[in-house]
């Protein structure tokens, strides 16, 4: 577990990702990130787009299923 605190900043609350938080997260300054909530009420920050990734499993799965369709058309 690690622990953040949370400052205000003018209108806002901040939270800072230390440096061993970015590199769990593979991430740098600059880059977005998502915060997705979980069933839970826990709150989950990745560094890639999860609806990305789903949309990439439904890909993966539709040429899976339609491999000699894909070669044919190739």
């Amino acid at each position: 577990m690690i622990e953040t605190k949370i400052r205000k900043v003018g209108n806002s609350a901040v939270m800072t990702l230390t440096a061993e938080m970015l590199a769990i997260l593979d991430a740098k300054e600059g880059d977005r990130l998502f915060v997705v909530r979980g069933d839970d009420g826990s709150l989950r920050i990745m560094a890639h787009d999860p609806a990305l990734a789903e949309a990439l499993t439904a890909a993966e799965t539709v040429m899976d299923d339609n491999r000699d369709m894909l070669q044919a058309l190739a």
